[in-house]
């Protein structure tokens, strides 16, 4: 398996099945073992099919310390799979007239530093405007956090100049969240529920902590020793709102998989605009080195085994998620849980097994020849992406790669791929032949010296 499938926690799922021809006893079971193998608390797990849920379950607790059983209504904070969910609404207030897609963003927030000003929304929703991956410079609790975290940025947020790779960034969901915000008159968590979560009925779901506590709610946990420990106090910080805080439930993010996977009509209605669901899934960027692995609008595509899927997973303090889609055989499956960063992988691997008609896994194709004398020096540099550098160097007629001040062997797996012990590297040249940046899972960093 490539590292961006596992950095990014995205597997396939599921063709087209009716409930009454699917025995999912075989799937709970996995998913009850999953459960105890990896200390998680409580999960909740979702299918759906065309426009029906044909399987709603909730495994597990809410909380080791005498909570109730999970239910397929009890809400869950679901991390960076909230990416969706503010792609929509942007591309919303795109219909409605209020912004448009490839337009500076400074037409809309004032006073931002120029570089910033010039970006577009699409470069914010594809991730490729080349702000780096940080955290955010301001918390708080109230609605205001965002704009103040977003009012103190400068200009080196940039790792490297917009449109030249891909690189995941949450940062730019918060300003594009904050561009929603301002363009559409609201507070961010606001717009989301108008435009995407109260069309869809998703009355429960919300970004705000406060409003989630009124719920029932599973809560966060990290597992230590081999023993999961609720996390004190919640983690909420509303500057990074639009990037990773929705809470939601499996039955009301099988509402949203229904819109989705038929054209925005759920219910007969239609709820989104057709133009909303084309812009998430299509593809809007592509990842260097793969022909195919895409970026749409809060969501990643990519072909595993002659199925096409679109898919994005959230890991937060406390919690994991992932929500995939198989559109054409208008399958989704969604998957919720509270230990951080835990998406049952292995359960969405049983249900892969039990109903999707997968091809034959691809054999291992010969190693390609190590790279000669001529051939190393033109990978060699310093490539940054602050506040990290990685150096490739080369020592004793080899090539190394040095990380966090450990010096590691390449080795040569593809035209410009290498392994290490730590995963993958990938050298991306630009448009003169010459390597301009590296690649490693879904984040790059640009030579620097």
């Amino acid at each position: 398996m490539k590292l961006w499938q596992t950095v990014f926690v995205i597997l396939i799922l599921f063709s087209s099945f009716s409930a009454q021809t699917v025995d999912f006893s075989e799937l709970e079971k996995t998913i009850e073992d999953e459960l105890k193998n990896t200390k998680t608390p409580g999960a909740s797990f979702a299918v759906v099919s065309g426009d029906k849920v044909i399987f709603a379950k909730g495994f597990g607790t809410t909380n080791t310390e005498g909570g109730n059983p999970v239910t397929p209504d009890t809400l869950f904070r679901m991390g960076s799979t909230t990416k969706m969910f503010t792609a929509a609404t942007l591309v919303s207030l795109v219909n409605a007239g209020k912004i448009k897609l490839d337009a500076p963003i400074g037409n809309y927030l004032k006073n931002l530093p120029p570089k910033l000003s010039a970006l577009t929304a699409h470069r914010l929703l594809s991730h490729s405007s080349g702000l780096r991956d940080f955290g955010p410079l301001f918390s708080g609790n109230d609605d205001a956090a965002l704009g103040q975290n977003i009012r103190l940025w400068k200009d080196d947020v940039f790792f490297t100049e917009p449109n030249k790779i891909y690189s995941y960034s949450s940062a730019n969901y918060w300003l594009a969240g904050y561009l929603a915000e301002e363009a559409g008159g609201k507070p961010y968590a606001d717009e989301v529920a108008e435009f995407v979560l109260r069309p869809l009925g998703m009355n429960r779901s919300t970004i705000r902590a406060f409003e989630a506590m009124t719920y029932p709610l599973a809560l966060g946990h990290e597992v230590i020793n081999e023993t999961a420990n609720l996390i004190r106090p919640i983690d909420n910080n509303a500057a990074k709102y639009p990037g990773g805080s929705l809470f939601s439930n499996a039955n009301e993010l099988s509402r949203w998989a229904i819109a989705m996977l038929n054209g925005g009509k759920i219910d007969g209605k239609q709820v989104l605009a057709p133009t909303v669901v084309e812009n998430l899934m299509k593809p809007q960027f592509y990842l260097p080195g793969e022909e195919k692995v895409f970026y749409g609008y809060g969501l990643l595509g990519y072909e595993d085994r002659g199925v096409k899927t679109i898919s994005h997973g959230g890991a937060s303090r406390g919690y994991g998620s992932t929500i995939f889609f198989a559109p054409e055989q208008k399958i989704a499956i969604i998957v919720l849980a509270n230990t951080s960063g835990q998406t049952l992988p292995k359960s969405r691997q049983k249900a892969m097994e039990m109903l999707l008609p997968l091809k034959p896994e691809e054999t291992e194709q010969p190693k390609p020849a190590t790279p000669n004398a001529e051939e190393m020096k033109s990978f060699v540099g310093k490539y940054t992406h602050e506040p990290q550098a990685w150096e490739v160097f080369v020592k004793d007629g080899k090539l190394f790669f040095k990380e966090d001040g450990k010096d590691f062997e390449l080795t040569k797996i593809g035209k410009n791929n290498f392994s290490y012990e730590q995963g993958e590297v990938l050298f991306v040249p630009n448009e003169k032949g010459e390597f301009e940046h590296i690649f490693m899972g879904l984040y790059a960093a640009r030579k620097t010296s």
